[in-house]
């Protein structure tokens, strides 16, 4: 590589990794009361367990891209990681909810690292008004949206194919019934 590529190159990296250092920002008090902090930039409510604070400060970027996925206002409420029971380092997918309002988004963010057959849903309370997305993802499935998210169940699937499953995960609610 000639220099002038490099010196462009390792200015670059060097400007990416002076922005990755810079503290993240507070929430501010026009937020909502709901809000408590921010991870590179992505909103996490009061309330969300540690867990999912967790994941958020251990993988910012992934929490920070599917929150983009979402669209501006959302705040993380949930990270689970799947299969259930794998700790979070070793993780082969996470679900994510996000929440802006009263309306609700799930992301399935893919930690495989290779394409999978991958199925998201989100309903409200009852099963009704249901969002699906499925197909073969590298990255994630999702979004989905859910109007009223409180208490709305939830199935996250992962494999090798739809019949070929290594996460089916099922909950009645994945954001707060509170």
């Amino acid at each position: 590589m000639p220099n002038a590529s490099r010196l462009i190159l390792y200015s670059a990296v060097a400007a990416m990794a002076a922005a990755l250092a810079l503290p993240a920002p507070q929430a501010a008090a026009d937020e909502g009361p709901k809000i408590s902090a921010s991870v590179s930039e992505v909103q996490i409510v009061k309330d969300a367990d540690p867990t999912t604070r967790a994941i958020a400060q251990d993988d910012p970027q992934a929490v920070a891209a599917a929150a983009t996925v979402c669209g501006s206002g959302y705040a993380l409420s949930k990270g689970i990681p799947l299969p259930v029971g794998t700790d979070p380092s070793m993780r082969l997918a996470t679900l994510f909810a996000y929440e802006n309002g009263g309306k609700g988004c799930a992301i399935l963010d893919n930690n495989a690292g290779r394409s999978q057959y991958m199925y998201l849903k989100v309903c409200r309370v009852g099963g009704t008004n249901c969002d699906p997305d499925s197909g073969n993802f590298s990255e994630y499935a999702g979004p989905v949206y859910v109007s009223s998210f409180a208490c709305a169940p939830v199935t996250a699937k992962m494999g090798q194919s739809s019949s070929s499953l290594y996460i089916n995960y099922t909950s009645e609610y994945v954001f707060p019934c509170g």
